[in-house]
């Protein structure tokens, strides 16, 4: 059993293997281009082969059929379950660096990550949601609410005039975590910074990207960060 797992472990650090050497050989563009057919194919072909061994149907694309008979609320359960998987991988990575090399370089590797998972996610969203494409704001405000975090935290967005959108993140599943066993807030400005500027460019390079605060800044309770984007 231990071994199938770690089979597991070995190809889904290949495939980002591969994914780095593509982004370093061709760029971030080219590979996020490259990442999307290679995953397309790579999802049908494996899902297809453990449908045969473990006695599950797929469709042409891979997909297990039972999870066409699942209601839109079960479905929303598993998308939030696989978020709070992906937030929770990403800490443990942190903690990981952090525990052995010390906060500074732990913050370096994750600005890093964030520089690079942030156009992705991007990419991934416009891939499977229409997203308006004759305002840049409109086209934000959609691709937001596509993200991982949207389904796991909760924030509000306002619309001041027709070149400023904002973003005010009211509730944040790491930070509320710290502040429920009374530690104080991460301090996640620069990360939060390439972040949301990464991602808000690959949806538009017109957008521009300002923080209006991010711990370690000091915020009211109403919420944790907040970020303006402007056309």
């Amino acid at each position: 059993m231990r071994e199938a797992f770690d089979a597991l472990h070995r190809m889904i650090v290949h495939y980002g293997l591969w994914l780095a050497q593509v982004e370093q050989q061709l760029g971030l563009e080219k590979c996020i281009e490259v990442e999307r057919a290679a995953w397309e194919k790579s999802l049908a072909v494996q899902m297809t082969r453990l449908g045969k061994i473990l006695g599950f149907e797929v469709d042409d694309r891979g997909v297990p059929t039972a999870l066409k008979s699942k209601s839109s609320e079960e479905l929303q359960t598993l998308l939030e379950g696989l978020s709070a998987n992906w937030l929770a991988n990403d800490g443990i990575w942190f903690q990981a660096v952090e525990q052995r090399h010390g906060m500074a370089a732990t913050q370096s590797c994750n600005d890093q990550a964030w520089a690079r998972f942030s156009p992705f996610e991007a990419a991934c969203v416009k891939s499977l949601r229409p997203v308006p494409d004759d305002d840049p704001l409109d086209a934000l405000a959609v691709a937001l609410d596509g993200r991982l975090y949207a389904q796991i935290n909760r924030y509000t967005l306002e619309r001041p005039d027709k070149t400023t959108l904002i973003l005010y993140m009211n509730d944040c599943r790491v930070q509320s975590a710290r502040k429920r066993k009374g530690l104080a807030d991460y301090p996640c400005k620069s990360g939060g910074t390439i972040e949301y500027m990464t991602f808000a460019q690959a949806i538009d390079q017109r957008i521009k990207t300002e923080c209006i605060g991010c711990p370690p800044d000091a915020h009211p309770a109403e919420w944790f960060c907040a970020w303006k984007f402007t056309v």
